[in-house]
């Protein structure tokens, strides 16, 4: 989602917080999940940021609505960018979503896709040993692909011509994903559809920022809640770039 955002909109400082004293979020409970999303937005919030994207399809489904009414800042998610994105591109309307535990249970794809198109088949399939298999940098191969293959089988029997990648982790295994299920289905990121979406918020608010010489770039800011190491390691190999500082987090 980072890498996203920064490849479409250079010129903005980010500030992203992870989480990583309680992840996974997509095994806990959506209250639970919920309070987690209202300390960190209070955390950037204290920040001085001017919008907040919940990059995490788990607490997007848990918490989007509810801090959206509380904080006066815009906050995004997810969801409802990837859901729109798939209504456009489906030719049978037949949808698929991959996703954690927690947002498939939610129904959260479902209703953001049937509030665009009521006709449309949603079939969200449960991916609970993807995000640890992509943390451990298990990406591809025959462990990847056993585990992929009994997520997409149901999938493929329903004959769903695109299918969503529901978690911000999944992109990173798009390869096998789309090798398994083949080229005739569509693979849509909910982390770019989102990217494109905090664009297009900005800009209408009159936000953006503009560079003030060449090479004026945004910066990128780092906190995390537990082993700053632990996460530079981590969230270099998502960026595909090095992370040099990570600020521990001191109010989570």
């Amino acid at each position: 989602m980072l890498a996203e955002i920064r490849d479409r909109l250079p010129y903005e400082h980010t500030v992203y917080f992870g989480d990583t004293a309680r992840v996974p979020y997509g095994v806990r409970d959506l209250a639970e999940v919920r309070w987690f999303t209202f300390e960190i937005i209070n955390y950037l919030i204290g920040m001085d940021v001017k919008m907040v994207v919940i990059a995490c399809n788990t607490a997007t489904a848990a918490a989007l609505r509810a801090t959206q009414r509380s904080f006066e800042v815009p906050v995004i998610g997810v969801i409802e960018p990837g859901a729109r994105a798939a209504v456009v591109e489906t030719r049978n309307r037949r949808v698929g979503v991959l996703a954690t535990p927690l947002t498939a249970t939610s129904g959260a794809y479902r209703r953001a896709v049937h509030s665009l198109d009521a006709g449309v088949e949603v079939h969200e399939q449960a991916c609970p040993e993807f995000v640890p298999l992509i943390e451990r940098g298990v990406v591809d191969g025959p462990e990847l692909e056993s585990v992929a293959r009994g997520y997409l089988e149901p999938l493929k029997e329903r004959r769903v011509d695109v299918v969503v990648l529901g978690c911000t982790h999944y992109p990173l295994i798009s390869a096998p994903i789309n090798r398994i299920l083949g080229p005739e289905v569509r693979l849509i990121s909910s982390a770019g559809q989102t990217a494109l979406e905090v664009g297009r918020v900005l800009s209408r608010r009159n936000r953006l920022r503009r560079p003030h010489h060449v090479g004026d770039e945004g910066e990128a800011t780092y906190v995390c809640s537990a082993d700053p190491e632990e996460f530079a390691a981590l969230g270099s190999r998502f960026l595909d770039e090095e992370i040099e500082a990570v600020a521990p987090a001191t109010v989570i």
